[in-house]
């Protein structure tokens, strides 16, 4: 398991003061002076320790007393850090220069990152049996994050809360849905909880596996001889996924990515129409192209939309030193690879079925995805959406898609469809990290989902 390393499933501003009251923390935990950003641990299990950090929107003062929507990023690997990646390199209020972002989600709603599971980013454990083994341990998990959190907090109780995630954290979405209904449902929260979205999100493996073959031969990155060999490879897998052997199903998937790098000369899994640049680079010798294939599949796992070094560098410099409670002794993002570890079996569990209980529940769901993604194509989520049960799906899939635009672009930005609570966005031109490569659909986007009262976005 210790071979295996995150899957594919990465000076701040001071706002106008807002009047709330910031979250209830422990002692180990911090915040600006202005209130506006708080962060700290929750130990959500004895030894295990979940990192935080939640920005108020300074938008939110413009709109008086109308409740202001509060956005968890749920990030992917699992074992990526939405404190570091989601955060800098996504939909944060800054860069990973440190400079302001034109397109931050901040104008539309609070935002929650959490380094979830624990032992992901600043989380941490101190024992190796305090890892989770499954999506429904991290959702508990969460689910005791928050209610420390929204304890005794009427702001954040008030605030509509919507569940975004990217990649592999689709997964941690739906069991944290179910999981924060039932403990509503119970009296245990009271949470104002609206619905999730699925970025480009790992639900369904087998029907991801069987997508890669036809798509890369569509798109000639594949000729018959590969695509053959891409299908031979993912029926095993849907095999292994039918018999339970989940374990065996990630292996298999690693080999099926191995072959793809071979045979379409290095395509890039987030990007299908780029190769990728780390890997193009490189010997084409059997040693060096050994060597590399392993860089690159730990690369495709991921999930992380620019370099790493930079980041870690970034995340354990100027803002460890921000923060002020992040123990000596961890160091961001050094467990990861153990919480990719402790979820082997769980990884090519497809969670389906949760989406169709939150359907049936009335939940809010969306999905939206990046057209060129290849590693969780599109081909391959339109797939899995048709095995839905929900009893409104025939409506759904007989409804109309309109398209969506973004200021002074003049060309077509992305398509959606809705039927009750199930929307879908397809996203023209991104890949499998869509606020970055089209942050302003994004920002339009989530401005929809979340009904926020912003009064513009750019």
């Amino acid at each position: 398991m210790k071979q295996l390393n995150l899957c594919l499933l990465c000076l701040l501003l001071c706002f106008p003061l807002f009047h709330g009251r910031s979250p209830r923390t422990s002692a180990n935990s911090g915040g600006t002076r202005d209130g506006l950003e708080t962060w700290g641990y929750v130990e959500v299990r004895p030894k295990a320790h979940m990192f935080w950090w939640l920005y108020l929107s300074p938008n939110a003062v413009q709109n008086g007393s109308t409740p202001w929507p509060t956005v968890l990023w749920l990030q992917g690997g699992p074992g990526a850090s939405g404190v570091g990646m989601g955060n800098f390199e996504e939909i944060g209020p800054l860069d990973t220069n440190l400079k302001p972002r034109n397109s931050t989600w901040l104008q539309n709603a609070n935002l929650l990152f959490v380094d979830n599971p624990v032992g992901t980013g600043y989380s941490y454990v101190e024992d190796s049996k305090s890892y989770v083994t499954t999506d429904e341990e991290a959702a508990t998990d969460l689910t005791i994050l928050l209610k420390n959190l929204y304890e005794d907090n009427h702001m954040l109780q008030n605030s509509p809360l919507y569940a975004v995630a990217e990649s592999y954290g689709g997964k941690f979405a739906v069991t944290l849905a179910l999981s924060l209904s039932k403990a509503i449902k119970a009296g245990e929260l009271k949470l104002n909880f609206s619905g999730i979205a699925l970025g480009n999100s790992w639900i369904s493996p087998e029907d991801f596996v069987l997508s890669w073959g036809p798509l890369l031969r569509d798109v000639s990155r594949l000729d018959v001889n590969g695509e053959a060999q891409s299908n031979k490879l993912a029926k095993k897998i849907q095999e292994q996924i039918t018999n339970g052997q989940y374990s065996a199903a990630t292996g298999t998937w690693t080999e099926l990515e191995r072959e793809i790098t071979v045979q379409s000369n290095y395509v890039n899994f987030y990007n299908f129409l780029l190769d990728d640049s780390e890997t193009i680079a490189a010997s084409t010798s059997e040693a060096s192209v050994k060597k590399v294939i392993g860089k690159y599949a730990k690369k495709v796992r991921s999930s992380k939309p620019s370099s790493a070094a930079s980041l870690a560098d970034l995340m354990d410099g100027v803002i460890r030193d921000k923060l002020k409670i992040i123990p000596k002794n961890v160091s961001w993002d050094e467990q990861s690879s153990y919480v990719f570890g402790s979820l082997v079996n769980e990884f090519m569990r497809p969670r389906i079925k949760e989406v169709d209980e939150l359907l049936s529940m009335g939940v809010d769901v969306t999905i939206y995805n990046g057209q060129v993604d290849l590693i969780c194509a599109t081909k391959g989520v339109e797939a899995w959406v048709q095995k839905l049960k929900w009893e409104g799906l025939q409506n759904f899939s007989n409804a109309e898609r309109s398209p969506l635009y973004c200021e002074n672009e003049g060309v077509t930005a992305a398509f959606k469809k809705s039927y009750k609570n199930l929307h879908f966005y397809w996203i023209l031109g991104a890949g499998h990290f869509v606020p970055v490569e089209k942050p302003c659909m994004a920002l339009k986007m989530i401005g929809e989902i979340t009904q926020s009262p912003a009064k513009s976005s750019p």
